[in-house]
C-alpha cells in the first residue's frame, strides 16, 4: 500500500508518512508511571490524537497497564449534565467494548445505586477493582464539553483521585484538547458554578503541549517519500517550508501533499523546488482548506480579536503574556513568543490573518478598484495608487470601518485589501508585524519591483518622525531607496482637509512619501 501525506484525522503508520510522535513527547510515559492526572493541549490538527493513540498502543503492547483512548467529541452537543454525563459514560463503555481490554462485558454493570454525581466514578471504580493491572485513560476533546457537564465530570475524576488507593480507581488520566487547564477554570470562574478549593484542577500535575516539527523532523518526514518514490525535495524547498510553517504539522503535510498530488499530479520524476513550495502555499491560502478556514472562526472570538488586533497595530508590548486571553491564543497555536515579542505562530498565519480579516472588503472592492495604476512595463504607480486610496478613504472610511470587529485595526486591513485587489495574480505582499513599535511594515512585490510601505495610526506629531525613522530602517533592510509612510489620523475633531495630506522628504538619499489619511 502506497503511503501519502495525511491532512485529515490521526496519522496511521501503515497508511501515512509520519514523524514518530512518542520520541518527541517522552515525558508522558513518566507521568503515567507516577500515577499523575495531566493535560495535553495543542492547536487543532497538530497531532494530539495521533500522539495519544500511539501512546495507548505502546502501553498496551508493553503489558504493564491497560490503556484506553476515549473521545468525548460527540458529547459536546449536550448542554446539560443530566444528558452529558450519561453520554460520557456511554462513550467510555463503547470505547471499552471495542478495545482488547479484559472483562469488558462487565464494565458499567450493576449501576443501580449510582446517581448522576457518581455515575462515572462508580463505573470506573468497579471496573478497576476487577482488573489485574493499572488502568490508564486518555480522554480526547474534553475542552468541548458544556460547563455543567465538564464540572460534574471533573468532580467525579477528583473523587476517584483522592480516594485512591483505598478505593480502586484509574491509575492515570490525561485530559486532551486545544485548551490548557486554566481555560477549564475560566469556564467556572463567574457566578455560583465554582469547583471550590478541592477542585479537580488541584490534581492536574502538569499541562503539556505538542511540539512542532523541527527542521530535522521535516527532513525525515520528506525522506520517507523520497525513499518510497525517488522524488526529491531540494534543500532550499525544505528550508522554505520550515521557515514558512515553523514546523506546524498540518501545514508541513499539506504543502507536501499539495505539491505531490495536486500540482505535480504524482509525477515523481520532478524535483520539489522552492517555486513549487511558494505555489502550494498560495493555493492552500486561497482555497482556504479546513485548517486555514478554522482560523476564521477563531478570529471571531472576542478574546482572540483583542490579542490579534494589538499585534496588527504593533502594540503587542501592551499584551500581558500571563493574561488568560493571551494564554488562550498561545494554546490555540495562533501566536508565539520569541522572548522579545509576540507574533503570529508562523509566516503563513501572518498572511492568513490579514487575508481572512480583509477578504470581504477585497471582494467588494472590485467595482471601485481597477488596475489603472499599473503601466505597460509592469510597474505600479504607487503614488497614484495611494492618492486614489486617499480619495476612497475620505469617501468611504466610515462605512467600511463599521463592517469590522477590529475597529482600530480596520484602516490597516482596508488598505491591505485595496492593495491585494491590485496585485492579485501578478504579485505578493510581504507583511512584518512590528511588535511593540506601533506599526506594520509591508512590501508590495509586483513584477520583481518592490514597494515598501509602513502603516501607522497617527496619535500625535511625534508619530511622523518616529515613522520616518522606522521606514528608513525598513528601506535599508530591503535595499530600497523609496518608500511610503501611510498615517491614519483617527482624531474625530479634525476635518478631512486636515487629515488628507501628502509630503515628500529626502533623507540620506532615500525618498520618503508621507501619506496622510
Amino acid at each position: 500500500m502506497k503511503k501519502y501525506f495525511n491532512i485529515a484525522g490521526p496519522c496511521n503508520a501503515v497508511k501515512h508518512y509520519m514523524v514518530p510522535v512518542l520520541h518527541r513527547n517522552n515525558e508522558l510515559i513518566k507521568l503515567v508511571e507516577q500515577e499523575h492526572y495531566f493535560v495535553i493541549h495543542a492547536a487543532r490538527q497538530s497531532g494530539k490524537t495521533t500522539l495519544i493513540k500511539a501512546l495507548v498502543n505502546q502501553l498496551n503492547a508493553e503489558g504493564n497497564y491497560y490503556a484506553l483512548y476515549c473521545s468525548l467529541e460527540s458529547v459536546q452537543v449536550f448542554s446539560d449534565a443530566n444528558e452529558g454525563i450519561p453520554e460520557i459514560l456511554g462513550n467510555i463503555k463503547k470505547s471499552v467494548l471495542f478495545s482488547k481490554l479484559p472483562h469488558k462485558e462487565r464494565f458499567a454493570k450493576e449501576m443501580q445505586d449510582a446517581t448522576l454525581s457518581t455515575l462515572i466514578y462508580t463505573a470506573l471504580s468497579k471496573y478497576c477493582d476487577i482488573l489485574d493491572k493499572p488502568f490508564v485513560i486518555f480522554f480526547d476533546e474534553v475542552d468541548g464539553l458544556s460547563d455543567d457537564t465538564l464540572i460534574t465530570f471533573l468532580r467525579q475524576l477528583r473523587d476517584g483521585f483522592i480516594t485512591r488507593p483505598e478505593v480502586p480507581f484509574v491509575h492515570s488520566i490525561a485530559l486532551v484538547g486545544m485548551r490548557n487547564i486554566r481555560d477549564y477554570k475560566a469556564k467556572v470562574r463567574d457566578g455560583k458554578a465554582t469547583l471550590g478549593s478541592t477542585s479537580p484542577f488541584n490534581i492536574i500535575t502538569k499541562a503539556l503541549t505538542i511540539k512542532n516539527f523541527s527542521l530535522n523532523d521535516i527532513k525525515d518526514l520528506y525522506a520517507q517519500h523520497t525513499v518510497a518514490t525517488g522524488q526529491i525535495f531540494t534543500e532550499d524547498a525544505i528550508q522554505k517550508i520550515y521557515e514558512q510553517t515553523d514546523g506546524q504539522p498540518w501545514l508541513v503535510n499539506a504543502i507536501a501533499r499539495e505539491i505531490v498530488t495536486e500540482i505535480l499530479e504524482n509525477d515523481y520524476t520532478k524535483q520539489i523546488t522552492i517555486d513549487l513550495v511558494e505555489q502550494a502555499i498560495q493555493n492552500i491560502i486561497l482555497r482556504r482548506d479546513t485548517h486555514i478556514d478554522s482560523l476564521l472562526d477563531k478570529l471571531k472570538d472576542p478574546r482572540v480579536q483583542k490579542i490579534i488586533e494589538s499585534i496588527i497595530l504593533g502594540k503587542s508590548n501592551e499584551i500581558n503574556i500571563l493574561d488568560d486571553d493571551a494564554q488562550y491564543c498561545f494554546d490555540l497555536g495562533l501566536i508565539k513568543s520569541d522572548d522579545k515579542e509576540i507574533i503570529p505562530a508562523n509566516k503563513i498565519y501572518n498572511e492568513v490573518i490579514i487575508r481572512i480579516l480583509s477578504y470581504n472588503t477585497q471582494f467588494h472592492l472590485h467595482t471601485q478598484v481597477k488596475n489603472i495604476w499599473i503601466d505597460a512595463d509592469g510597474k505600479i504607480d504607487m503614488n497614484g495608487l495611494l492618492k486614489g486610496f486617499q480619495q476612497f478613504w475620505r469617501e468611504n472610511s466610515e462605512i467600511w470601518i463599521e463592517k469590522y470587529d477590529f475597529k482600530e485595526a480596520a484602516p490597516h486591513l482596508i488598505l491591505q485589501a485595496f492593495l491585494q485587489r491590485i496585485i492579485n495574480g501578478g504579485g505578493s505582499i510581504l507583511r512584518e508585524y512590528a511588535a511593540g513599535r506601533e506599526r506594520m511594515d509591508i512590501c508590495v512585490i509586483y513584477q520583481n519591483y518592490k514597494y515598501p510601505i509602513e502603516l501607522k495610526i497617527k496619535y500625535n506629531e511625534s508619530t511622523v518622525n518616529k515613522g520616518i525613522e522606522q521606514l528608513s530602517s525598513y528601506l535599508d533592510k530591503l535595499g530600497e531607496t523609496t518608500g511610503w509612510l501611510v498615517l491614519f489620523d483617527r482624531t474625530p475633531e479634525k476635518t478631512w482637509d486636515e487629515k488628507i495630506s501628502w509630503t515628500t522628504q529626502t533623507i540620506e538619499n532615500k525618498t520618503i512619501h508621507i501619506v496622510g489619511c
